[in-house]
């Protein structure tokens, strides 16, 4: 059993609203596949100034693809986000290619495994937590002198509605810690004008990943645990179904913007109507 799967994103975001980023710098991590990738054909087709950020070489490709999008300008950058050294290389180089910053979006993370906590090992526990957390927690601390210095901004950290499902503890604790970042940098943050909020997708359709994010289920046992995630997911989805890729980047898009001037703290639930 894989993951379900969707069509992938078209060559231009089937709602747009013109200009929404026009000269604003735009930092997208985890940008070579998947809801990362979408929100930055958004942003890009929205004439933000974009810097795509992932540790595969395929984020070049995207930014290629981007670059005549809209108004604003695409750029790349390879960076292992897991280090501090990561976050902080990427943003010098965010610094030095685009006029101004003015917003971040931390996209990278995701499940490895998917089974009982009982069946996790110490290193897995390890990997899961690395994968979900530290990229969203060494972007916040790199990101935040430069918008603070900048005299405001907006961080928008992607989580996850699975700190409220099965077969997935470590991934949930990690989410769960992106959570907390987001609750409690808010108030941090708001006196420097810097918003920090979060989307918490459900289960998203994606074409087929190009870089695979583990193993994938071995055996039938395996198999089962990870459709138990399926079903439970669905089930927990007051429509009954995955979203799309262009339905997760819409919130995200909007939280980003100036239309969501008076929204920080928040972690806005994409599931279907599943709470977490």
């Amino acid at each position: 059993m894989s993951a379900p799967v969707g069509k992938g994103i078209s060559e231009k975001p089937s709602h747009i609203t013109a200009e929404r980023f026009y000269g604003q710098g735009v930092v997208v991590t985890g940008a070579a596949q998947g809801i990362g990738m979408a929100v930055a054909h958004r942003i890009a087709h929205e004439d933000g100034n974009l810097v795509l950020v992932d540790r595969s070489p395929l984020i070049h490709e995207v930014a290629k693809q981007l670059q005549d999008a809209g108004a604003g300008t695409v750029t790349s950058f390879i960076a292992d986000l897991e280090t501090f050294e990561g976050a902080t290389s990427s943003l010098e180089f965010a610094t030095q290619n685009l006029k101004h910053l003015d917003v971040v979006i931390n996209n990278v993370g995701g499940t490895i495994w998917a089974k009982p906590y009982q069946e996790y090992t110490e290193e897995e526990i390890t990997k899961e937590i690395n994968r979900s957390l530290f990229p969203t927690l060494w972007m916040c601390r790199a990101a935040l002198p430069i918008l603070i210095n900048n005299g405001g901004g907006t961080i928008v950290n992607v989580s996850s509605i699975a700190t409220g499902g099965i077969n997935r503890v470590p991934y949930a604790a990690a989410k769960g810690g992106v959570n907390g970042i987001v609750s409690a940098l808010a108030h941090e943050a708001a006196p420097h004008k810097v918003r920090v909020v979060a989307t918490a997708p459900g289960g998203t359709l994606a074409p087929e990943r190009a870089v695979k994010r583990g193993p994938g289920p071995e055996g039938e046992q395996e198999e089962k645990w990870y459709q138990q995630i399926v079903d439970q997911t669905i089930d927990s989805s007051l429509m009954k179904r995955y979203g799309t890729l262009e339905e997760q980047a819409a919130p995200i898009c909007f939280l980003a913007s100036e239309e969501a001037s008076y929204i920080t703290g928040s972690v806005l639930p994409v599931g279907g109507g599943d709470q977490g």
